[in-house]
């Protein structure tokens, strides 16, 4: 009897932290709205898949006072922002990605970098990761306090 509470105790505790592990993973992004500044902040991870492939995400940006924008994170070292929001994949080289470099460089095992564009303040910073086929990037999109970017 002993034996079978503690099955029963071990088995409910594995689904509890089961369920509360997949519930913070979907949340990788706060989107924040205090009406003095909106941002989006929290961590990415671009993943390689079988074929050798980075993942990308895109964030479809949709902020009061502000044109729609799209926020491309990925594949890999590629980060893009687009004016407007549209189905189709855009080119991140292309001059249409208002982001310049459009790659972040590893210096060491280290890759940051900032941006002022669009009105826009984005920073994101190679956060390491436990999964070799993996990078994880902190990402934070806030609107810009720099005039000259707007």
């Amino acid at each position: 009897m002993l034996r079978s509470r503690a099955t029963f105790l071990i088995a409910a505790l594995t689904i509890a932290a089961s369920i509360g592990v997949a519930g913070r993973g979907r949340a990788q992004f706060i989107s924040h709205n205090d009406h003095s500044q909106l941002a989006l902040d929290g961590n990415w991870q671009s993943c390689r898949d079988r074929g050798g492939e980075y993942s990308e995400r895109v964030y479809d940006g949709r902020w009061p006072g502000m044109p729609p924008f799209e926020l491309h994170m990925g594949p890999f070292h590629e980060f893009a922002l687009f004016r407007g929001i549209q189905d189709d994949h855009r080119d991140h080289g292309s001059a249409e990605n208002l982001l310049n470099p459009h790659t972040v460089e590893l210096q060491g095992h280290q890759a940051k970098h900032t941006w002022d564009v669009a009105g826009l303040h984005l920073e994101v910073a190679l956060a390491g990761g436990s999964r070799e086929e993996c990078e994880s990037w902190y990402v934070t999109l806030v609107r810009s306090k720099n005039p000259s970017s707007h």
